[in-house]
C-alpha cells in the first residue's frame, strides 16, 4: 500500500449500494468487468438492475444463447410487471422463481431435467454437456430420454418438446450461477 491510498476489503463492499445501481443502469459501466460492451451498457439500461441478484443474472443473460432465444426481454419484461412470470411446467416455479420464470443458469436446466424427466445429477450434467457440443446425434439421444422421462412423470409429450428446445436454446452458451455471481461481483 503506497502512501494516501486505500485498500480495498472486497468482502466490505456493499451488495445494495443504490448509487452503484444508479451508475449502471445509466449505462455509465465504461471500464466495468463485463459490463462495458455496448451490448451490456444497453442491457443495464433495459434491466435498471436493483439487486445483486439482476446483476448476475445479467451477466449470464448476456451471452449468445439466451440473447437469441428471447429469454433476455421475457426477463427484463417479467422484471418491470410487463409481462407475466410464467413457469414451463408448475413443478419449476421453485427453481425458476429467482429468475422471473427464465431459465438462466446452467444448474437450472440441469434441475428442470431432474425434476421433470427424473434425472439423476450426474445425467443431467450429460445433459448439458452434451447442449453445449450441439452434436446432433447426442442431442436427438437426450431429446428422447428427457421426453421418455417427462411422460413417465405424467408431463405430455408436446409440452416436453417445448422445454427441452427451450433448455437447448439457453444451453448454446449458458453461464453457471456461481460463474455469473463472481463476474457480477466483480463488476
Amino acid at each position: 500500500k503506497a502512501e494516501g491510498e486505500e485498500l480495498l476489503d472486497i468482502d466490505a463492499i456493499p451488495l445494495d449500494d443504490a448509487k452503484v445501481f444508479e451508475l449502471i443502469t445509466g449505462g455509465n459501466t465504461t471500464g466495468v468487468f463485463q459490463l462495458e460492451s455496448s451490448l451490456f451498457k444497453d442491457l443495464m439500461r433495459r434491466l435498471k438492475p436493483d439487486r445483486f441478484e439482476d446483476i448476475i443474472a445479467a451477466v449470464a443473460l448476456g451471452r449468445p444463447g439466451p440473447l437469441k432465444s428471447g429469454m433476455v426481454d421475457s426477463y427484463i419484461l417479467r422484471k418491470h410487471g410487463q409481462e407475466a412470470v410464467a413457469y414451463p411446467h408448475p413443478s419449476l416455479k421453485e427453481i425458476l422463481e429467482e429468475t422471473n420464470g427464465v431459465m438462466v443458469y446452467q444448474e437450472q436446466v440441469m434441475k428442470v431435467a431432474s425434476i421433470l424427466a427424473g434425472y439423476s445429477l450426474g445425467q443431467a450434467d450429460i445433459l448439458r454437456r452434451a447442449m453445449g457440443k450441439k452434436k446432433k446425434k447426442e442431442m436427438d439421444a437426450q431429446r428422447e430420454i428427457f421426453c421418455s422421462g417427462c411422460e413417465e412423470k405424467g408431463v405430455p409429450k408436446g409440452q416436453a418438446l417445448d422445454i427441452f428446445g427451450t433448455m437447448e436454446k439457453f444451453a448454446e452458451y449458458g453461464f453457471n450461477k456461481s460463474h455469473s455471481a463472481a463476474y457480477g461481483l466483480i463488476a
